[in-house]
């Protein structure tokens, strides 16, 4: 399976604002400059997260994204399916009814193995991404990361 790069750039945005201090907020501008992206690009994909009820925005001139809820309701899954959808990468064709190898449509009444199998894996994806929090993303973070992120983040440039 692969995710797009956003998915990998919103997983760390989310990470990074779960370390700032309660009611603080980050730009999409800061978090595009503390990851060296696309600033207009990172705050259409953020907008996909506030709609997902997992980051708040504000405006003004201290307005920015914040956490929506505590770091201990939002799950990896979450952010993934905010987006990239909840659906399978996998698609059965059931190209085992073509070709010269077709079989009959009796014997194919049931998922094929593959099918099935790969039903199970992103099943098994899904709950280990729905087990794992943003509070147990930052508690495997060193000691020192909090304040160097909130540093780095808010901090003069």
């Amino acid at each position: 399976m692969k995710l797009p790069v956003s998915t990998e750039w919103l997983l760390h945005c989310a990470a990074s604002l779960a370390q700032l201090k309660p009611g603080d907020t980050a730009s999409a501008a800061q978090l595009a400059q503390y990851f060296d992206l696309p600033a207009a690009y990172l705050a259409k994909q953020l907008q996909a997260l506030v709609k997902a009820g997992v980051l708040s925005a504000t405006t003004g001139p201290r307005g920015g994204f914040r956490l929506a809820r505590p770091t201990s309701e939002i799950t990896l899954l979450q952010l993934v399916e905010a987006v990239d959808g909840a659906s399978s990468p996998y698609e059965c064709r059931e190209i085992r009814q073509q070709g010269r190898g077709a079989l009959p449509a009796e014997e194919c009444r049931t998922p094929c193995i593959l099918a099935e199998k790969m039903a199970e894996a992103h099943r098994a994806w899904r709950r280990s991404l729905a087990a794992t929090s943003l509070a147990d993303i930052v508690a495997a973070l060193p000691p020192s990361a909090p304040s160097r992120t909130r540093l780095r983040l808010t901090g003069p440039p």
